[in-house]
């Protein structure tokens, strides 16, 4: 196992910056997310681990080794891909050990020379990664005669069995469907607190960054926004990007205003909410800000202090997602079970004080 780490790391096509100036640190053994819409630069950070791609600038390193230069070949890692780039020819058992016949090892120690391994430690290896991953009854079947969430256990167990220092995953879980994501995400962080190994995890999918992530790297356009765990990057958001891209449905960031006597935040059209406390000193009176609120925090109330149109209702079962407008802006509450709203009535709402984000207007980033 290793840590990974890029100091400024870049990359340059030409005029174009994928990846600017990124500094992040993976510890040893963590569940890092690399998450961001597409283009943002995460799949290129990904590929700079794993070799493929060249760094402009900056240093890269695999525990303590620089691996700028190094070999693809040599800086022991696995990829696992999107597609499951299975060899169709070969049974389950032999798509696994195919890594183990095309490597070298020091089984015998850190010291010790590399080697082949024996048929007897590849079936060892073999055996261990299917009994992980729970493909011991499909290890004499051809990819074609699997679904699709085995042929994706058996690309995890193909990356598994040759013990490599970190698990590198782009996207691995986008070909499959809802059911099958839900219990692959399982399965990978069961596999992760199993093995302990590093994995660095690339998704635009902001529910598995947060349901395995032991962190999440927020990432926009080339530059890291924010690192922390799902619960600081969702109740602490840095700035209105990393509001609005976390949570489903996202945040609210409305167009507002402090209050002429620094005691309040006017949003437009639709009234007044509290100011968080200590925020006080920092208020500049009838300055422009943006407030965020998350949809669960919007409170139905006779005596809120906010009013805005239903413009519609959104029954999901478990939950109701309601829709609101004032003076253009929109917006969203979320009730649990079924809310008897109906379009085009004005709904009051409330919101506690310490679940109001305020952002700086101009820079978009976060005051409180």
């Amino acid at each position: 196992m290793a840590s990974v780490t890029f100091d400024r790391v870049s990359k340059r096509y030409g005029v174009v910056v994928a990846v600017d100036d990124l500094s992040l640190s993976i510890a040893d053994g963590e569940f890092m997310v690399l998450l961001g819409p597409s283009g943002c630069g995460k799949t290129t950070a990904l590929r700079m681990i794993a070799g493929l791609e060249e760094i402009t600038g900056g240093e890269l390193r695999i525990g303590d080794r620089v691996v700028n230069d190094v070999d693809p070949a040599r800086r022991d890692i696995s990829l696992v891909f999107q597609s499951y780039a299975l060899y169709p020819h070969m049974t389950v058992q032999r798509n696994i050990e195919s890594p183990l016949m095309a490597r070298t090892y020091r089984v015998d120690g850190p010291t010790s020379p590399a080697r082949k391994l024996t048929k007897a430690e590849r079936d060892e290896r073999v055996a261990e990664a299917a009994r992980v991953l729970d493909l011991e009854p499909y290890l004499k079947r051809k990819p074609s005669a699997l679904s699709g969430g085995q042929r994706q256990r058996v690309a995890l167990a193909r990356a598994f069995v040759g013990r490599p220092q970190a698990y590198l995953m782009d996207e691995p879980l986008s070909n499959l469907d809802a059911k099958l994501r839900a219990q692959t995400r399982i399965e990978l962080v069961d596999l992760h607190r199993r093995v302990g190994t590093t994995i660095v995890y690339v998704t635009h999918d902001q529910v598995e960054a947060m349901t395995m992530a032991t962190r999440v790297a927020v990432m926009r356009m080339g530059k890291l926004q924010q690192v922390g765990t799902p619960q600081e990057v969702y109740d602490k958001p840095v700035n209105t990007f990393v509001a609005q891209f976390i949570g489903t449905p996202p945040m609210n960031c409305l167009t507002a205003t402090f209050a002429a006597d620094g005691n309040g935040i006017e949003v437009a059209g639709a009234g007044t909410l509290p100011l968080p406390a200590g925020l006080q000193a920092k208020v500049e009176p009838g300055r422009a800000t943006v407030v965020g609120v998350r949809p669960e925090h919007l409170v139905a109330d006779d005596a809120g202090t906010l009013v805005a149109n239903v413009r519609a209702v959104e029954w999901l079962g478990h939950e109701c997602l309601i829709s609101v407008e004032a003076d253009g802006q929109l917006f969203t509450l979320r009730e649990p079970g079924l809310a008897a709203y109906a379009v085009g009535n004005d709904l009051r709402m409330s919101v506690a004080a310490a679940e109001v984000h305020l952002f700086d207007a101009d820079t978009t980033e976060r005051l409180t």
